[in-house]
């Protein structure tokens, strides 16, 4: 990591797939801490995770640094709010109607060694651009309790509060929106 450095940005492909399951475990491992009890950041790991179905319909963002991978996310014209290849219960695959549904922002995991660099916000405009491009109007996420600060301050409101339960332990989320200008 070179600070000060300009980031770059690129679309996943499944070849990146094993360095995004280390980036994503890492964040989750670490960038929940003080959000999340040690019980529900294992649980986090039955719900997040990547989802290969964003790689496929190229709309996963790689944001780089001097080759390093600093963090990752991406949109989806598809239904399902949250969850990564193996959560399976949550994946609704149907396509949206711009015209009367928000796209989707999904999967947005930064490396711990950047954070507060500006690598979520820059996830979030190649997201939202994308998404206005193809017709939306409006945006919506499932965010974790860690995400929520930078999302509110992208303009995000929370729509309602939510939770997942693993195994009996129950992971507070928040479903945010943001109309699109």
């Amino acid at each position: 990591m070179v600070a000060g450095m300009p980031f770059d940005h690129r679309l996943a492909t499944l070849d990146d797939r094993p360095a995004l399951v280390r980036l994503i475990d890492r964040s989750i491992d670490q960038l929940q801490r003080g959000f999340l009890s040690p019980e529900q950041i294992v649980a986090s790991h039955a719900m997040m995770g990547i989802d290969t179905e964003l790689v496929a319909d190229g709309t996963y963002f790689i944001i780089e640094q001097a080759g390093a991978i600093a963090g990752c996310g991406g949109w989806s014209r598809r239904a399902t709010l949250f969850g990564g290849d193996h959560s399976t219960e949550l994946r609704e695959p149907r396509l949206l109607n711009p015209a009367a549904e928000p796209a989707r922002i999904r999967a947005m995991y930064t490396d711990p060694d950047f954070v507060r660099r500006g690598v979520g916000r820059l996830i979030l405009q190649l997201c939202e651009q994308a998404a206005a491009a193809e017709g939306f109007s409006q945006v919506e996420m499932m965010a974790t309790l860690s995400g929520e600060p930078l999302y509110s301050a992208a303009g995000y409101t929370v729509i309602a509060p939510a939770s997942y339960t693993v195994a009996e332990v129950t992971v507070p989320l928040l479903r945010m929106g943001k109309a699109l200008s």
